[in-house]
């Protein structure tokens, strides 16, 4: 690995570590850090190939109160580091994949509890009414939690083009890789099902099974499935009912009192 990509490798896991907690722009998601992380490392098509792996398993990965899911950026940087520097193949980097988020699970805990101190020292600054203090709280806060992808990330990546690495996945038992993938299968199922329950969508549900049903009977691949999808949903809304009621807009009051004036007058025509 050269320097110039040693660098942007930190620099793309300093941002996905930034990204995990703003939750803006989403470069933290596995599909955008391991597409990043490959073009990065000059194989692009075996980081989308990793992150859309990847993606399906974080599909459901969200945190809710105090607690906090799975890390899905220093899992998608490091696998991405691993499988393209060592020429792994995608399912090596699922199962290392997983512990790895477990593991940054546990030091975003870590980081957070770190990064109070920050928050305090703002309250300070507020109290002072020392607006640059405050940025510059927020801003060490923001890079703590890039620093907490980008460090491991690096230190993966400087003993990529050494046997190091190579031999201690080679002494990783098959046993064990075979079966964190297919844990990752059964998480990829719960993702689904965990965004199932929260659409809400029972009407929606036959084109969900049919999907599965022509996946597994038919050769099409994920852009014909997905362009079949499309067309669909179009279909679905342009024939639904629901999307094509009109809605009555509530008449101005000067409309109203004209109507109902113009009523008077007939009611008294009538009685005269």
């Amino acid at each position: 690995m050269s320097a110039v990509q040693m660098v942007l490798v930190i620099l793309v896991s300093l941002v996905a570590g930034m990204a995990s907690v703003c939750d803006e722009r989403q470069f933290h998601r596995p599909l955008v850090a391991c597409a990043l992380m490959g073009l990065v490392l000059g194989d692009l098509s075996t980081g989308v190939a990793l992150g859309g792996s990847l993606e399906l398993i974080a599909l459901g990965w969200m945190n809710v109160g105090a607690a906090m899911a799975p890390d899905a950026a220093l899992a998608s940087t490091i696998a991405s580091v691993v499988v393209i520097s060592t020429h792994q193949s995608v399912g090596t980097g699922i199962a290392i994949a997983v512990p790895l988020a477990a593991a940054g699970q546990v030091l975003t805990i870590f980081v957070r509890s770190i990064a109070v101190f920050f928050q305090h020292q703002a309250d300070k600054f507020a109290e002072q009414a020392n607006f640059r203090g405050i940025e510059i709280m927020h801003f060490s806060a923001l890079l703590l939690q890039g620093l907490r992808v980008a460090i491991p990330t690096a230190v993966v990546a400087a003993v990529s083009g050494t046997s190091v690495l190579n031999d201690a996945l080679n002494a990783i038992p098959k046993v064990v890789t075979g079966g964190l993938q297919v844990a990752g299968g059964f998480i990829v199922v719960v993702g689904y099902a965990m965004v199932i329950n929260m659409m809400q969508a029972k009407s929606l549900m036959p084109f969900f099974f049919l999907g599965f049903v022509i996946a597994t009977f038919s050769n099409y691949n994920l852009v014909g499935l997905g362009i079949m999808g499309a067309c669909l949903a179009i279909i679905y809304v342009q024939l639904n009912p629901i999307y094509h009621n009109a809605i009555q807009m509530p008449q101005p009051a000067a409309a109203v009192a004209a109507g109902g004036s113009e009523l008077d007058d007939d009611l008294d025509d009538e009685l005269n």
